[in-house]
């Protein structure tokens, strides 16, 4: 009986001491961050009712008429300023993952990287968040494929969608959706599923781009033909 007693109170102890490392005040703040980085972007879904909006402008504490005179303006002044707060955090905490601040929290510093334009510069601290359990690998996967694609070098999880303004046959400008080139794309739905997505690449693909998206392969070469036809 001692023995229950004991186990059950050491066992105790181990929970208490996982929810003490949970900083609160940190989490709070990353809460704040993750809400407005969401958020502001929330405004632009094309499914988004005029109440839902107005509604959401409200939550988040923006005037009507700037978010009408900015637009997106007004998300990357957002993301600009998380930026500047994920930063700091980075610098006195490292990376605020799930042991510092749980889930879905943890998520929070990812969310506004992969936003921003310094992701070369955070990949080795996302991925060693990734290998040390503190966040999603898929998480990592979504920035190394973001980081890969701004270099103008195939993905390798085909995670990430773009659209280029180019002409069509007869000069004229279009606008055209396309998954961004796979390395290896016999095998990407295989390197999707280590890596813990839940979809394959053409599902992805309709989740991007929305249910009547029919998902067809572009290499490299031919992305860069699409953008220099605009030039």
């Amino acid at each position: 009986m001692r023995k229950i007693v004991a186990l059950l109170f050491g066992i105790s102890t181990l929970l208490l001491n996982a929810q003490q490392k949970v900083n609160e005040s940190l989490k709070k703040e990353l809460d704040a961050i993750m809400k407005t980085d969401q958020g502001y972007r929330k405004l632009f879904h094309t499914g988004i009712t005029p109440e839902k909006k107005e509604q959401l402008l409200k939550d988040l504490n923006i005037d009507q008429e700037e978010f009408k005179k900015k637009d997106w303006l007004l998300v990357a002044e957002q993301d600009s300023l998380n930026m500047q707060k994920i930063e700091n955090i980075i610098a006195q905490y490292g990376y605020p993952g799930k042991t510092l601040v749980g889930e879905p929290t943890n998520k929070a510093a990812w969310f506004v990287i992969q936003h921003s334009t310094k992701i070369g510069k955070y990949l080795p601290l996302i991925k060693e968040a990734g290998k040390n359990k503190e966040i999603p690998f898929t998480l990592v996967a979504m920035m190394e494929d973001r980081s890969l694609m701004d270099e103008d070098k195939e993905q390798i999880y085909g995670t990430q969608g773009k659209g280029e303004m180019t002409k069509d046959k007869d000069g004229k400008q279009v606008f055209i959706s396309f998954v961004w080139p796979v390395k290896d794309l016999e095998n990407v739905n295989k390197r999707r599923k280590e890596a813990g997505f839940d979809s394959t690449i053409e599902e992805n693909a309709k989740r991007m781009f929305g249910q009547d998206f029919k998902y067809e392969p572009y290499t490299l070469k031919q992305v860069l033909e699409l953008r220099n036809k605009n030039k």
